[in-house]
């Protein structure tokens, strides 16, 4: 189990965060404060299906449960934005319509991938899922997502 957080470490997180968050994609807050890094793979695909947001973060104390893990809850946030700014990238911002996640091993240390698709791009409603990643490239999580697409 993680011991306590560290507070000059949570400080310094906290306030890079409140300084160089802007609202907008790839910079809001929670992104900043996640310390997200982004990527969209791959540039200028013609077929949206093959097209994919890739999200990288570090498991810090901060995000950890009480058994030491990375929040199922920061999964579940991470999975989430990385379909979200996939949308964004190719049509503009959509909304979450209902996401389904399962959890299928704890992540305790180390950098952290995510993985967002579609599945089935629609006109108006597109189906998506992402996939979460530990360091050791085990699968940990994996969401499914129906999304409102802009428009």
């Amino acid at each position: 189990m993680a011991g306590r957080i560290d507070t000059g470490a949570a400080s310094a997180r906290l306030k890079d965060a409140l300084d160089t968050h802007e609202q907008v994609f790839e910079r809001f807050f929670l992104a900043r404060f996640l310390d997200l890094s982004f990527a969209y793979l791959p540039e200028g695909a013609a077929d949206a299906d093959k097209e994919m947001c890739r999200i990288t973060f570090p498991v810090t104390d901060l995000l950890r449960n009480p058994q030491g893990a990375l929040h199922g809850g920061v999964m579940a946030s991470a999975m989430d934005i990385s379909m979200g700014h996939l949308v964004a990238k190719v049509a503009g911002p959509g909304a979450t319509i209902e996401m389904k996640v399962q959890f299928l091993r704890p992540v305790m240390a180390g950098t952290v991938t995510v993985e967002g698709s579609f599945t089935r791009r629609g006109r108006t409603m597109s189906f998506m899922e992402s996939k979460l990643y530990g360091e050791d490239g085990k699968l940990a999580a994996h969401a499914t997502a129906t999304w409102k697409m802009p428009g």
